[in-house]
């Protein structure tokens, strides 16, 4: 597992950067945060999830609970004092499970860093049951179960990526939608009406099931699943400018 962190000047909170499902930490998005975060002297964490960008390991045995180990892991390791997460799809998933196991912890390990706030892009949260497993026909669900995975296509990579059964099976560990979720901090979320990946529609409902107040929804009604554009950097970066 690679990470990056670049030191700050105690300008205010850090930012942890979570990215997606097959995505790494120097993608447009990551790297915008990182420049921003110089300019404005604050830390900012980036890290590759096994099996992703520039860590080692198969993709083929990444599942949401190793990947939530990692990020618990790196986020003790290197944090300290406030923090910002900021959490792109599958990474929006991961940086809730992160707070929840973060509260969990307080008590074993009370010296570490607190969630000042936290920006979700297009939170693609309990996806491997609500956006995999429920839309597949059944004849993807028998090629999983009887194969171990299906190649999924891809408008992101041209051999598209694996989507295996113990993903699967092992995301149910670890779905948030049934109860009321509590992050712990503000909650910021950028969502894009145009996202083929993660419909609005299912942003709303997660915004339904926080247990808190002080959570922001913006819509984007031309905004695609990765919200990369010049204009939809400057909406992310203004929403962490906000803590």
């Amino acid at each position: 597992m690679r990470a990056r962190e670049s030191k700050g000047k105690d300008q205010g909170p850090g930012l942890v950067w979570l990215g997606g499902f097959k995505s790494d930490m120097i993608g447009s998005k990551a790297m915008a945060l990182d420049a921003w975060a110089e300019w404005q002297g604050r830390a900012c964490l980036r890290f590759d999830y096994s099996g992703h960008g520039e860590s080692g390991g198969d993709f083929k045995d990444g599942t949401i609970g190793r990947w939530l180990a990692e990020a618990v892991a790196v986020y003790l390791k290197f944090c300290q004092g406030p923090q910002v997460l900021i959490g792109s799809s599958m990474g929006g998933w991961l940086a809730l499970l992160l707070a929840r196991r973060l509260h969990e912890l307080k008590d074993a390990a009370p010296q570490f860093a607190p969630l000042a706030g936290m920006v979700l892009i297009a939170p693609a949260v309990d996806f491997t049951e609500e956006l995999m497993w429920k839309q597949f026909s059944d004849a993807i669900k028998r090629e999983i179960e009887d194969k171990g995975f299906w190649t999924r296509p891809s408008d992101y990579s041209p051999e598209g990526y694996p989507v295996t059964r113990q993903l699967i099976e092992e995301g149910r560990n670890h779905l948030l939608m049934g109860g009321l979720i509590e992050p712990g901090c503000p909650v910021h979320i950028l969502q894009g009406v145009q996202d083929p990946d993660v419909p609005w529609r299912h942003a709303v409902e997660l915004v339904s099931r926080f247990s808190r107040d002080d959570v922001v929804l913006t819509l984007i009604k031309d905004g695609d699943h990765r919200l990369s554009r010049p204009e939809d950097i400057e909406r992310l970066l203004n929403a962490v400018a906000e803590f």
